[in-house]
């Protein structure tokens, strides 16, 4: 007979509950932290793997004017972040609203039919 072991599984993409006290202000702050410590996180990982460089214009940025690159979720599912950066693309500001403006007007077209 074979012996049985316990073990805990730990899923580290599995959101964590905690408890929030406080006014309004206080939990829409803590919401607001949370998603911008995530966001940066894939953010700095996507810059890594991708290199300073718009995917869709070209354009090279430097340590300056990295701001204006932002990581652009192939799929449109921000939850999707998978460690191989599979699903980002960096796009610069320009393009980022560009792609996000043409897939609005898609839809509104779409919708005339």
């Amino acid at each position: 007979m074979m012996k049985r072991r316990a073990f805990t599984v730990r899923r580290s993409n599995r959101p964590v509950k905690k408890e929030i006290t406080g006014s309004i202000g206080d939990i829409v702050k803590e919401i607001t932290r949370d998603r911008n410590v995530k966001n940066e996180q894939y953010r700095e990982q996507s810059l890594k793997m991708h290199g300073l460089m718009c995917a869709r214009c070209g354009r090279e940025f430097d340590h300056t004017d990295r701001h204006l690159l932002t990581v652009h979720h192939k799929d449109g599912n921000h939850n999707n972040n998978p460690p191989d950066g599979s699903n980002w693309e960096n796009l610069c500001t320009y393009c980022h609203d560009d792609v996000h403006g043409r897939n609005f007007f898609a839809d509104e077209e779409e919708g005339k039919e």
